[in-house]
């Protein structure tokens, strides 16, 4: 498996430990998406860049539950899949800038079942058989209607880890998948090891403590595919600039990320023709709102909506069934109902913290860009009083 991947500014490790970092999580959080994943997004994160505070990084991961082996075929974007981050800074629910990643897949030898025919030592070896390269967009106003800017194309893939035979120096490659964009700007699209830790014996009926002794890892051993932006501050805020102060109604940006696929897709002959009409398949904000809130006869159409639709799911989010299970299994009281608190961290944002005045409530991450990366933050964050 591979260390952490370092996008410019620390390591994604640090970054999900501090609470300035917003995170999500959805492995498989849904019937239909659970069946596609290559369009699956398994997890959102959105942090001030340690390295660089007049930056934010927004890192969108797909593909759950990839397993390091799993050759000769092994996993890869989707060149059929929109891939999309979204931000509204505005508090409107819309999103009004969008990076939209596609990608294309280059077989340099289709005469061989081999994903490399020797040793990758560089992203353009020969031996690197089955490449991946991709372009970044940047949309401006609503999808749909507003003005895209090309950041890039062309911009390669390291390969999968397949491993040390044929990576001999995995990491160097990834280091060199990560590259330049217009205003001082970066990205990175690739496999890497999934950074989030959940004990998911948490679906057997909820067995983690007390239930049981301890907690586990069961995303550990595998990988996701990565797509990580760095850009600076000023190029997200409704008005181009960076907030000096966490007050400023400017300085909470809301994120999330989605996945789109064309709306017929037909095969004959071991081809596939598409259309050219996307339809959204997958989306993620908050943490864990469309995998244990909403409830499984709507899931699949939460992961269809835009964010102004969120406010169907509120009577979700104030009645949720978790604290009835905590209750039945282990007696474990709640707060009562209505979960308002629920409804802050999930739909409006925690006052004074990310929480923008007059704002749409809509499920997203919701990050203030004007609160600096901590090196020792507490543990719990904003529950511990870190704000």
């Amino acid at each position: 498996m591979k260390a952490t991947w370092r996008l410019s500014a620390a390591a994604v490790a640090v970054a999900a430990l501090a609470f300035t970092a917003m995170q999500a999580w959805g492995h498989r959080e849904a019937p239909l998406i659970s069946s596609d994943p290559l369009a699956d997004n398994t997890d959102v994160y959105a942090f001030v860049s340690p390295n660089a505070s007049d930056k934010v990084t927004l890192i969108a991961n797909f593909i759950p539950f990839e397993a390091p082996y799993g050759g000769p075929n092994f996993f890869k974007f989707d060149d059929n899949v929109l891939y999309e981050i979204m931000v509204d800074n505005n508090g409107d629910a819309v999103e009004d800038v969008t990076f939209q990643f596609k990608f294309r897949t280059d077989v340099r030898n289709p005469n061989t079942f081999l994903y490399n025919t020797g040793p990758i030592t560089s992203l353009d070896a020969t031996t690197f058989n089955v490449r991946q390269f991709y372009s970044v967009t940047r949309l401006d106003g609503p999808r749909g209607r507003g003005r895209g800017t090309v950041l890039a194309t062309d911009l390669p893939t390291p390969p999968v880890n397949v491993g040390v035979r044929s990576a001999p120096n995995y990491e160097a490659l990834a280091a060199a998948a990560v590259r330049p964009l217009p205003n001082g700007a970066q990205v990175f699209a690739g496999q890497r090891d999934d950074p989030f830790f959940v004990d998911l014996n948490v679906f057997d009926l909820l067995a983690v403590p007390p239930a049981d002794n301890a907690n586990f890892d069961g995303l550990a051993g595998f990988n996701v595919h990565t797509i990580a932006i760095e850009v600076p501050i000023s190029t997200l805020t409704a008005n181009g600039a960076r907030p000096s102060t966490a007050s400023d109604p400017n300085a909470v940006i809301g994120v999330w990320s989605t996945s789109s696929r064309p709306s017929v897709t037909s095969r004959g002959g071991g081809e596939e023709r598409h259309n050219a009409n996307y339809v959204q398949v997958s989306r993620l904000g908050q943490p864990l709102v469309n995998e244990v809130v909403i409830p499984r006869t709507v899931k699949d159409t939460f992961n269809a909506l835009e964010p102004t639709g969120d406010g169907a799911a509120l009577r979700f989010v104030t009645d949720p069934e978790v604290p009835k299970l905590l209750l039945a299994l282990f007696n474990i009281q709640s707060p009562p109902t209505p979960r308002n608190d629920l409804v802050t961290i999930f739909l409006t944002g925690i006052p004074n913290l990310n929480q923008r005045p007059n704002s749409t409530p809509s499920e997203m991450l919701r990050l203030n860009v004007a609160v600096p990366p901590t090196p020792t933050p507490h543990r719990i964050g904003v529950l511990g009083g870190d704000s």
